[in-house]
């Protein structure tokens, strides 16, 4: 039995995830040239992006013993097609994207070099033109599903716009999930919109979940999250974490960087864990690390984890991401990475 017939079978439960729907050209380099010069490269690997995709794939790979939903436009194109073929591979249910003819599908060239970071040139297309109208909740709920995930914030400019009230489209949408009966999670992108924190903090009171990193943390709260040695710090992490509460988040923030993360819970003391370090010849790409890491902890909110256990997982999953070359390669089921857990107790 596949894993796609388990989960069109479950009767309750589920997570649908909404937002960006990404075509990824990962490009491996040889270097990074300066300006006028040329750099050969080495590979090329066809995948599927965005905050939407890449967690709801991960969550197929890791073998959420529920429905997987996918909301969000394409356009009417051979990408789109190729997006909803590889998803739906997944087992993730892909009724829910719609085609529009009046953009192209969103796409990213990705230039890679390995052991070290990527830099993304994306055209918005489609996503571009997602508004809250296009996603219904409503009818997730009714059907029984539990969460609903909308990501990136701050890559959706049809979501993300400030109207005359101070609400954004993002808000009402997320607004509408929670009076359907949804559980809301949100994750962002590290734009340099000078709105960040202004437009973010719109969408807040209606999220029960924040899965950030560090760099949008820190603008969230306009605080610099790391000293002027690089390093992380840990205070003004928690003082992101606890602005981002008094700003209406629900339940829990979430804030990971590449050496912890940080867990804090409403009337709970933050729990504080380590990253998976990797040998730098074992990572063939940090192309959606951040994704798998929240996708891990979305199964963890779902099933009804520990904090403990659950950021545990999602470490791991974020580390197993960063061997394969998309954003979606690399990811074992939940079952393998709880055997790692134990085994290295």
């Amino acid at each position: 039995m596949s894993f796609g017939e388990e989960t069109k079978r479950a009767a309750r439960g589920g997570i649908v995830c909404a937002g960006n729907l990404i075509v990824d050209r990962v490009h491996t380099l040889s270097y990074w040239p300066e300006e006028g010069n040329l750099a050969e490269i080495l590979h090329q690997d066809l995948g599927v992006g965005g905050g939407a995709v890449n967690v709801a794939c991960d969550l197929g790979s890791l073998g959420l013993p529920a429905r997987i939903a996918l909301a969000g436009l394409t356009g009417a194109d051979t990408d789109g097609a190729y997006l909803a073929e590889r998803v739906a591979s997944f087992g993730v249910d892909t009724t829910a994207v719609r085609q529009t003819t009046e953009a192209a599908t969103s796409h990213t060239h990705v230039m890679s070099l390995p052991g070290r970071s990527r830099t993304f040139f994306y055209h918005g297309g489609a996503s571009a033109l997602l508004n809250a109208e296009d996603v219904e909740p409503e009818t997730f709920a009714a059907a029984g599903f539990k969460l609903f995930y909308l990501g990136y914030l701050m890559l959706l400019p049809g979501l993300d716009r400030l109207d005359a009230d101070g609400r954004t489209g993002a808000s009402r949408l997320l607004e509408r999930a929670k009076m359907a009966g949804l559980e809301t999670a949100v994750d962002f992108v590290s734009s340099e919109n000078p709105d960040f924190a202004r437009e973010v903090s719109a969408a807040l009171p209606w999220c029960d979940h924040v899965v950030i990193n560090e760099i949008e943390a820190g603008r969230v709260a306009q605080l610099p999250l790391r000293k002027l040695n690089g390093n992380l710090d840990r205070n003004l992490m928690l003082r992101a974490a606890e602005t981002m509460l008094e700003l209406g988040v629900r339940k829990n923030v979430i804030i990971h960087a590449p050496e912890l993360s940080l867990w804090q819970a409403v009337n709970e003391a933050p729990l504080i864990t380590k990253s998976l370090r990797l040998p730098p010849e074992k990572i063939v790409s940090p192309v959606g690390a951040g994704d798998a890491f929240c996708a891990a902890t979305l199964f963890g909110l779902h099933e009804g984890w520990s904090r403990e256990r659950t950021s545990a997982a999602a470490h791991r999953a974020a580390a197993r991401c960063l061997t394969g070359a998309t954003a979606t390669d690399g990811i074992p089921p939940m079952s393998m990475i709880l055997q790692e857990i134990k085994d290295n107790a």
